[in-house]
């Protein structure tokens, strides 16, 4: 069964808006990818999942590496142009500088990284696999920071959405009630 895009039950994932920066064959680009996940503590490892017949995946093929960043709240404008068009037939960095965005050159690697996004991270690729219609490429982060003064957005429903209070845990009581039931289930 097939779950495409814009399907009234993949929308129900709540994803980030990661930023996927890369240079190579199509040039410096940047898109928008909703599946960019944090996959390991120690090494740090992140995975992005590129779309077939992209100009990221050509150019992280080509580089073997690339950029994250995660989209901050007031960079909503920055996603929606960086996912709506394909780097093979516009300069999406030239015009999200005309759009009054800023990039910064990598430390560790090279392609231009997004400035004022929530986090930034560096990576070099160390797996890259087939998953369906798109590739899975993992990245070893060289370089990391993060921006304590911009929260990240989140992608649900076809739309972006702020979290601005987290949902209740359940009580010091309700927790006590739970281990003592989990703790009558042990194995």
């Amino acid at each position: 069964m097939d779950l495409p895009w814009g399907d009234k039950s993949s929308v129900n994932f709540i994803t980030n808006a990661g930023l996927i920066t890369s240079d190579g064959p199509n040039g410096p680009n940047v898109m928008s990818a909703e599946w960019t996940h944090h996959v390991s503590y120690s090494p740090g490892l992140i995975a992005v999942c590129v779309g077939m017949n992209k100009a990221t995946l050509e150019n992280i093929r080509a580089s073997k590496e690339f950029g994250v960043s995660i989209c901050a709240v007031d960079q909503t404008t920055f996603a929606s142009v960086a996912g709506g068009y394909t780097g093979k037939e516009v300069d999406k960095v030239g015009a999200l500088k005309e759009l009054g965005f800023e990039f910064y050159k990598a430390k560790k690697i090279n392609t231009l990284m997004v400035k004022g996004a929530a986090m930034n991270a560096e990576c070099k690729v160390i797996q890259q696999l087939t998953l369906g219609d798109h590739v899975m490429f993992v990245g070893e982060v060289q370089e990391a920071s993060n921006n304590p003064d911009k929260d990240p957005v989140a992608y649900h429903l076809g739309r972006f959405w702020i979290v601005d209070h987290p949902a209740e845990k359940p009580s010091d009581e309700e927790g006590d009630r739970i281990r003592k039931i989990v703790e009558k289930h042990r194995k």
